[in-house]
């Protein structure tokens, strides 16, 4: 590995060698605009092992020639005014958020204000606009030191995220665009004594704040199902095959949701998050967000940190998040001779994968 480091610092910069730089990881990574505020970096400090040559860096989801854009006349956005507008259920990025319970009484919504005059300002301002915008439904903290943290019910729930985008009025300063502005925290990727490559954070991370998407080669149902044929072990490319299912429904109005889900493959194309190793008590939680809702089809896969996480500690996340009957099966011996062995060494370790 180090070999190869130096080969990237000391030939890489100049002209020239431009085949052998497009399959540089290093310069894969140094390519991505969010490289000088929050880099990607790569360590090994247990052996000699690499990231495998035909892997890919990438900083955005790509789709498969297969797969069409949406027509731009079926594209929409809020014509929210004012920012402050897009936290409300009349802005039409939130129409379709369920609003039960989603009103200001989160529990911790004092914290989103600096001081108490702050906080009875803008509770004025609040009261009086929801007599005109409706409920508060938007998913961060808007102001404050949680400003564009995921709040509480957000955090404990399985319910999607919808935020404003490119499509909208409102501005890029919108504290609804947190997804959308990208990662802004640095990763490290780095090799574990015995889970293979890991990630971590060289900074805090905090409770209900975005880390980074999950990235790959947008496929369909169809090529998902063939790739898996093709792997010599197909449980083990499940693990970086992830179903767009989050608005699948056999009754739905848009026909893209309802036959078989797009999946998104990050074996060979992805960013950082594809490193990310599984915990049976993770700091990671995956959620579908939403920017266009023509595009639910194609919705983002997007990691929140659920607790705390210091600089240094790896990040995970629950591959299977507690819905199968993994830990029935993992009682059967016979079954047990198929499984995966979790290797997490969590306090609430379920024993096996799947």
């Amino acid at each position: 590995m180090e070999q190869a480091m130096r080969r990237h610092f000391f030939h890489h910069d100049g002209e020239g060698l431009e085949a052998e730089k497009e399959a540089c990881h290093w310069c894969q990574i140094r390519s991505f605009p969010t490289h000088k505020r929050c880099p990607i970096t790569i360590i090994n400090n247990e052996d000699d092992t690499m990231i495998q040559p035909d892997f890919q860096f990438m900083d955005k989801s790509v789709r498969t020639s297969e797969i069409e854009p949406t027509k731009k006349e079926f594209l929409t956005g809020c014509d929210c005014d004012e920012d402050e507008h897009c936290r409300f259920s009349q802005c039409t990025c939130l129409e379709d958020v369920d609003d039960e319970g989603s009103d200001s009484d989160d529990e911790d919504e004092d914290e989103d204000y600096d001081s108490e005059d702050q906080h009875s300002n803008s509770s004025r301002y609040d009261r009086y606009t929801a007599k005109f915008l409706g409920k508060k439904v938007y998913a961060y903290h808007s102001r404050g030191k949680r400003a564009g943290r995921l709040r509480s019910k957000f955090l404990t729930s399985r319910n999607p995220i919808y935020e404003c985008h490119e499509s909208c009025r409102c501005s890029i300063a919108c504290p609804n665009r947190v997804v959308e502005k990208g990662r802004n925290v640095p990763l490290q990727i780095f090799r574990t004594k015995n889970r293979g490559w890991g990630v971590r954070s060289t900074v805090d991370i905090k409770k209900g704040q975005f880390v980074d998407k999950y990235m790959g080669e947008i496929i369909t149902g169809q090529e998902a199902n063939r790739r898996r044929a093709e792997s010599h072990v197909a449980q083990k490319k499940d693990v970086y095959l992830f179903a767009l299912d989050k608005f699948s429904n056999p009754d739905s109005f848009d026909e893209r949701l309802r036959g078989p889900p797009l999946e998104v493959d990050g074996q060979f194309k992805s960013g950082p998050s594809r490193f990310i190793n599984h915990s049976c008590e993770p700091n990671l939680r995956i959620f579908a967000r939403v920017g266009d809702h023509a595009d639910k089809h194609i919705h983002d896969l997007a990691f929140f940190a659920i607790r705390n996480i210091s600089r240094g500690e790896e990040l995970t996340f629950d591959y299977i998040d507690g819905v199968d009957d993994s830990e029935v099966d993992a009682r059967d011996p016979e079954k047990q001779k198929d499984m995966a062995r979790c290797l997490c060494g969590s306090k609430k370790c379920r024993g096996w994968l799947w």
